[in-house]
């Protein structure tokens, strides 16, 4: 039962950084709900027990790249003041509120002792036959999925070089 919880509010908070992605008007905005999305997603490998994943998942995507994205949008330039005034009212007892719940439902569930990390019905999780392990993911990755990978790291990189490229050049053109 916990882990249809867990997946119905993790599916929810990726689909509301993905409505973020598309809907926001300021990049590092749309960048942060892209880290949501990512972060949410980590967490459901977790609960499929695909824990190598979910580490490359928050490593790799939710780390490297949001940091390299977002260096590339600080480069690009992203130079107008924001309005810093809360727009929505109560804003902040609403979060300290839902805080407040969101720390008691994981008491509960603590206190509880019926929550099982692995949900195994049994007997115990061979590790060699879950999905998540470092031998399975190394060995479909670079055998069947190498040049996938390869072009993937290739498209990166040029994305980063292009994004230097178009601020030096309206750079050149605001100095000139």
């Amino acid at each position: 039962m916990i882990e249809l919880i867990i997946f119905v509010l993790m599916a929810a908070a990726a689909l509301a950084g993905a409505v973020a992605v598309i809907r926001a008007r300021n990049t590092v905005y749309a960048a942060m709900g892209l880290l949501g999305t990512l972060l949410a997603v980590a967490v459901l490998y977790v609960v499929q027990l695909a824990h190598m994943v979910a580490a490359v998942q928050v490593i790799v995507y939710a780390g490297a790249v949001m940091t390299l994205f977002l260096f590339v949008i600080m480069l690009v330039g992203v130079d107008r003041n924001e309005d810093t005034r809360e727009t929505i009212p109560n804003q902040r007892r609403m979060t300290i509120g839902l805080l407040a719940v969101l720390l008691v439902v994981i008491g509960f569930v603590v206190v509880s002792g019926s929550f099982d990390w692995i949900p195994v019905v049994g007997t115990a999780a061979d590790p060699q036959l879950t999905n998540g392990t470092v031998q399975r993911i190394a060995g479909e990755l670079f055998t069947g999925w190498v040049l996938a990978f390869e072009a993937t790291a290739l498209l990166l990189t040029i994305a980063a070089v292009g994004a230097i490229a178009l601020a030096s050049t309206r750079r050149r053109r605001q100095e000139s």
